[in-house]
């Protein structure tokens, strides 16, 4: 029961920090602005960890590495202190590939909560005007395909569902994966 409770408390934690690391890295992607409410809790969220770790990874092109080492290292910490708890019966070398499938875990959990979100702030027609656009922002380039070939059904998108369930999809074979690889050490 123990092992239960502290797990939960891991996966909740290191979620929403990796989480919060990997939408910092997809805002700076995406060329989202940090003056929002949503900008301002992931760097306040991140940014004890990812500017050190700018150091390490400032000579590394093609964006904010940091962001993503930062989530690694999170899921790796999470996945290292539950194979610790659980007495080490799997391989060290297991728990780095665990932690790399648990940050594309949480990068899909993170989409579905970010389409999730800008799903419902679109069919409300008072909501924040800042937070709509910031949210069209982080979802526009995975929706713009399906809108292409998804035709508006009695003039509702239901690129997000789509979305959503591919989204999914990918997170059960992820999981998939994950347990086999726990299973064959």
């Amino acid at each position: 029961m123990l092992f239960q409770i502290l797990s939960l408390l891991l996966n909740i934690a290191g979620g929403l920090l990796t989480g919060a690391c990997l939408l910092r890295w997809y805002m700076q992607y995406q060329r989202v602005s940090f003056n929002n409410p949503l900008g301002q809790l992931v760097l306040a969220l991140t940014s004890w960890m990812v500017l050190p770790l700018r150091k390490f990874t400032k000579r590394v092109p093609g964006g904010d590495w940091a962001s993503i080492l930062g989530a690694w290292l999170v899921q790796l910490l999470q996945f290292v202190l539950l194979w610790l708890l659980s007495g080490g019966l799997a391989s060290l070398l297991s728990v780095v590939v665990v932690a790399t499938i648990g940050v594309a875990n949480i990068a899909i959990s993170t989409m579905v909560v970010i389409t999730l979100v800008h799903a419902v702030l679109s069919w409300l027609a008072s909501g924040n005007a800042v937070m709509n656009a910031v949210f069209y922002q982080l979802t526009a380039p995975l929706l713009r395909p399906l809108r292409k070939v998804i035709p508006l059904v009695g003039g509702v998108d239901l690129s997000p569902i789509v979305l959503l369930v591919g989204l999914q999809i990918i997170s059960i074979m992820l999981a998939h994966l994950q347990s086999r690889l726990l299973m064959a050490v």
